[in-house]
């Protein structure tokens, strides 16, 4: 890309050998060589307006005074730190997995909700509730399966989850505290 780059400034600007080989960080003697057709031969030209890399009022401010060095364009953007989520294909021989995986979330951690499993695993939720109630239709067939290891969610997903299922339990205590004193006076 530098290479292509220069090509395009040779070309298309009046910058000198210098400014160039420094935006491209290619060396001075590359830069007079592409201009004497010596080097790059064949390389196509890669417009650095197009891409965004440079404005035309950054490169004819350069082109004005020859002691300038081009300034890449800043781009204002924003980086979020979440991870967006992406919906992951689960193959056919995988799927079979999930209401095992169901299970035993339903066994380790009893205190996630039916939906929260269901989220976690991807399958339905009532297809949780059923498995927690024992009446799923393939029930006597399952098998209690670390859905980690099994790779259809992370650790720390289901540490989230954890963590989200004890904030309820503890606010639900304290409401339930708070019911149980108020009837009392």
């Amino acid at each position: 890309m530098p290479m292509a780059t220069a090509v395009w400034l040779v070309e298309n600007t009046t910058l000198t050998f210098k400014q160039i080989a420094d935006f491209c960080k290619l060396h001075e003697v590359e830069v007079q060589g592409i201009a004497d057709g010596e080097v790059a031969k064949g390389i196509k030209a890669y417009n650095p307006i197009m891409t965004g890399q440079l404005s035309r009022e950054e490169i004819e401010l350069s082109s004005k005074d020859k002691n300038r060095p081009l300034q890449i364009k800043n781009l204002d953007i924003e980086i979020s730190n979440q991870e967006k989520k992406i919906k992951k294909y689960v193959p056919l021989s995988k799927r079979q997995d999930k209401p095992d995986s169901a299970l035993w979330l339903i066994k380790q951690h009893n205190i996630l909700k039916d939906s929260q499993i269901a989220k976690l695993v991807g399958i339905a939720k009532n297809s949780v509730t059923s498995i927690r109630n024992k009446s799923y239709w393939n029930y006597n067939n399952l098998s209690s399966k670390d859905p980690i290891a099994l790779n259809l969610f992370t650790q720390k997903n289901l540490l989230d989850a954890i963590a989200k299922a004890e904030r309820r339990v503890k606010r639900e205590k304290k409401e339930k505290e708070k019911n149980n004193v108020l009837n009392k006076n």
